[in-house]
């Protein structure tokens, strides 16, 4: 039997549930990101200045700071010590730039304290990338191959692979909030924000996280349709 999305009510609601969850996550670090952009913090300092007070009076002396092309592309990458921050962020005085600044120097922070998820989620990495690519050439073959023609085998091997994937986004999760926490927690011990403005890049942080949970959330789902879809041919 062959196996088509137009017939399949259990894609339609997943892609409709993942739709809306997308899209609210979206509008709201859009609104806040935007809105806390043409808000100058008291400090004067820009994310780069920012980033950079911020490994110094950490002891990360050995992380680099640097501007990347890109809308809010910023990221640290623990295999070389790079914090990278957009455009946006890098000469930019806003409450925002300052957050998302020192969000990236909080993941510099775990990876300098061996924060145990960061380290699980660097060491799924090729892994992740590697089922990511081919999960879904197992899972189409056993959707749309009869089942009598091994689909079956097929789709547990997507499911497996799919399933890396979706791990790797749950583990993310705590990741983030985490280098928010310490983010906040920063900026308010040394100063760099006061009591309004701490408050106000939590706005901003929380917000960011949220687009990580969407991605979380909608791949469970479509995780759970998965492994509904193997049971009922079973």
């Amino acid at each position: 039997m062959y196996y088509f999305y137009a017939f399949d009510w259990t894609y339609w609601v997943v892609m409709g549930v993942s739709l809306i969850i997308t899209t609210i996550a979206q509008i709201w670090v859009s609104s806040a990101m935007s809105k806390y952009s043409k808000v100058m913090s008291k400090s004067g300092l820009t994310g780069r200045e920012a980033a950079q007070t911020i490994l110094r009076n950490q002891g990360l002396s050995g992380v680099t700071v640097t501007g990347i092309q890109g809308n809010y592309s910023d990221h640290y990458d623990p295999r070389n010590k790079n914090v990278s921050l957009s455009q946006p962020v890098y000469n930019n005085r806003s409450i925002t730039a300052v957050s998302v600044a020192a969000h990236e120097c909080g993941h510099a922070v775990q990876d300098a304290t061996n924060y145990g998820f960061l380290s699980f989620r660097t060491a799924l990495v090729p892994v992740v990338n590697f089922s990511s690519s081919i999960s879904w050439i197992f899972i189409i073959m056993g959707l749309f191959f009869q089942s009598n023609s091994g689909s079956g085998i097929f789709l547990q091997i997507g499911i497996i692979l799919f399933s890396i994937a979706v791990l790797f986004q749950l583990v993310t999760l705590p990741v983030e909030f985490n280098a928010s926490r310490r983010a906040l927690k920063i900026l308010k011990s040394e100063g760099m924000l006061d009591g309004t403005e701490v408050a106000q890049a939590r706005e901003v942080l929380t917000a960011a996280a949220m687009t990580y949970v969407a991605a979380a959330a909608t791949s469970v789902l479509q995780l759970i349709r998965l492994i509904f879809i193997a049971r009922n041919r079973d």
